[in-house]
């Protein structure tokens, strides 16, 4: 495994052979039918038949909720600013008492009751989620299709010692969660859901526990500094918050519209620099039996977890500034998942192993082993023609894109869902095509400005690796 040490060029890290990960309990069984949950007693949860139980969410849970009301108050002040002015000089010292008297109470009630009729249970096959007193709702996600279960912990929540539980389900735009856990419960349901998702039996579930994990690498914080004043938009978007600002105001003289403009400016320079540096704080990469597991974060702490075989796209992405450090950035497409980043920054050689652990069998491609776009292609794209390449070998379809933020995409032939190949009026005309692949994550891999002729061959070429590759892919399940 990649040895447990920091990031830096001062530090290389080397790659050992894996040791094997087992996963303690019974062998698996098959799962008994799950029968309807029963009734939720006052004092705890209640037990149904055939040992489905019930549960409620933490009781720090009504806190949260409460803030609903409060929250359209807060947002009809923010959407008509004039009005709740208006509004509020109206309003004497006994009138507000009183509405406060009202709305406190009226928020404590509607956070209670959301959280007492909200219950969760597992049963033999599917998460079940039953919420609502008036309109009642309940979720059935079933266990097979769950793809990936993240911990994370908003500021507050550590220190009142919850957590959420997030769900990636197939089918899904969202994800589903439960809001808030106890930090131990949270962790165990999390292992009993991966445990099931991978077919043990309910019984089973249980004694499993959480797979062990085996720490490979750690971003240090001074690293992931220095990577993001190495980074162009970085500086972009604070040269743009600096410049732009008082060039309206010389034209315009207007304050609230160069308000209007500097603020989003200011907050797009904070969100590239600050706001990353604290959500990748501390990146630390692990492997274990259920898939690549990532925990990171200054202010709110995520456990997320990179599922086995839903990854569809590898991007490894070199900026301009990053290239004498020998440094990338690893980016993921998988399907059902949100997770987008498996490394904020890395020495090549690391990415490229831990790559081949995301995608076993998988070689990243060199850069001379890219096959560049023709000479013609300038006439149809200048300058930036030079940042096309294309390799396919017997694992993936990469293509290369971008001169100054390169990029490189790696698609495994079995992960290919449809290939196409395009021509616009000015590639007919140089005998220049694109040919695409679109991937389970609604996403599409493009090596653009190849020869039409070789295009041509590529299409027929690609359509067979995918289906060969899907037939001989191994079964994307977890602990497997």
């Amino acid at each position: 495994m990649l040895t447990d040490r920091a990031i830096g060029p001062e530090r290389p890290v080397g790659l050992a052979a894996p040791a094997d990960a087992t996963v303690t309990g019974r062998a698996a069984q098959p799962d008994r039918p799950a029968e309807a949950a029963g009734p939720t007693v006052p004092d705890g949860p209640a037990r149904a038949p055939g040992d489905v139980i019930e549960r409620r969410l933490h009781p720090v849970t009504p806190l949260r909720r409460a803030w609903a009301p409060v929250a359209v108050v807060i947002g009809w002040a923010v959407h008509d600013p004039d009005g709740a002015q208006r509004h509020l000089t109206r309003l004497t010292t006994t009138t507000l008492l009183i509405g406060l008297a009202v709305i406190v109470p009226a928020a404590a009630l509607y956070g209670f009751c959301s959280w007492w009729f909200t219950h969760f249970a597992v049963t033999g096959t599917e998460l079940r989620i039953r919420t609502g007193l008036v309109f009642r709702r309940t979720a059935h996600i079933r266990l097979e299709r769950i793809q990936a279960v993240d911990v994370t912990q908003p500021l507050l929540a550590r220190v009142a010692g919850v957590a959420k539980l997030r769900l990636d389900v197939i089918g899904t735009d969202k994800k589903d969660e439960l809001a808030f856990l106890g930090a131990d419960e949270a962790r165990a349901r999390r292992a009993e859901l991966l445990a099931r998702a991978a077919g043990f039996a309910p019984e089973t579930a249980h004694e499993v526990g959480e797979a062990p994990a085996r720490q490979l690498l750690r971003v240090p914080p001074g690293v992931l500094a220095m990577s993001l004043v190495l980074t162009g938009a970085t500086w972009g978007s604070l040269a743009a918050a600096l410049v732009v600002p008082p060039v309206l105001w010389l034209a315009t003289h207007s304050l609230w519209t160069v308000l209007a403009v500097a603020l989003p400016l200011l907050g797009a320079a904070g969100a590239s620099s600050v706001g990353r540096f604290v959500t990748e704080y501390d990146w630390t990469v692990g492997e274990s039996p259920d898939g690549l597991r990532i925990d990171h974060g200054l202010l709110d702490r995520a456990h997320e977890t990179v599922p086995p075989g839903r990854v569809q796209t590898v991007r490894i992405v070199e900026p301009l500034l990053w290239r004498r450090r020998g440094w990338v950035r690893v980016e993921l497409d998988v399907a059902g998942s949100s997770n987008s980043v498996l490394l904020p920054v890395a020495p090549r050689a690391i990415a490229e192993e831990v790559v081949a652990r995301v995608l076993p069998g998988v070689t990243v491609p060199e850069h001379t082993a890219l096959t560049p776009s023709p000479r013609r292609a300038r006439w149809c794209v200048p300058v930036w023609w030079r940042g096309y390449g294309l390799a396919v070998t017997d694992a993936v379809f990469a293509a290369r894109s971008g001169l100054l933020r390169r990029t490189l995409a790696l698609v495994p032939h079995a992960k290919v869902q449809s290939v196409r190949m395009t021509q616009g009026p000015w590639e007919r005309a140089r005998g220049l095509a694109g040919v695409s692949v679109d991937t389970g994550a609604d996403k599409t891999v493009t090596a653009r400005l190849r020869d039409a002729a070789e295009a041509r061959d590529l299409l027929a070429a690609q359509a067979e690796r995918s289906r060969t590759g899907r037939r001989d892919a191994r079964p994307d399940r977890w602990m497997t």
